[in-house]
């Protein structure tokens, strides 16, 4: 799963950098995803490691951020959203997908890991 991380990570950097490029390189929030995607791609690293318990220790980090990250992703685009139709102004689409893109990435991340976390228990009892 550490492997797999890593992409995920990668994916989020590259959503940050075209993010950013997209705004005209004028919005530094663009680059929210980037940080997230550095963040998966540290401790994936770390979680690569032939001990078992810091495999865990940084794998269970790993699924906190990517939870975290999506709850802000979603909240975040809801709340702009919102805002705009309330203020009557046209929402900024660019920053709603990649918000979306991101509360995508790592909604489909959180549940890899959560399933590899089941299958490693079911696999310890057995």
């Amino acid at each position: 799963m550490a492997k797999t991380t890593l992409v995920f990570g990668l994916l989020l950097v590259i959503l940050g950098v075209v993010s950013y490029v997209g705004t005209g390189s004028q919005h530094p929030t663009a680059l929210i995803p980037l940080w997230f995607g550095l963040a998966l791609g540290v401790f994936g690293f770390l979680a690569i490691s032939p001990s078992e318990g810091r495999r865990k220790l940084f794998m269970h980090i790993n699924v906190t951020i990517g939870a975290l990250g999506f709850i802000g992703a979603v909240g975040s685009a809801l709340h702009n959203y919102g805002a705009a139709r309330s203020a009557g102004v046209t929402p900024d689409y660019t920053a709603l997908e990649a918000q979306g893109a991101m509360a995508l990435i790592l909604l489909i991340y959180v549940n890899l890991c959560v399933r590899s976390f089941i299958a490693a228990r079911r696999a310890r009892e057995a």
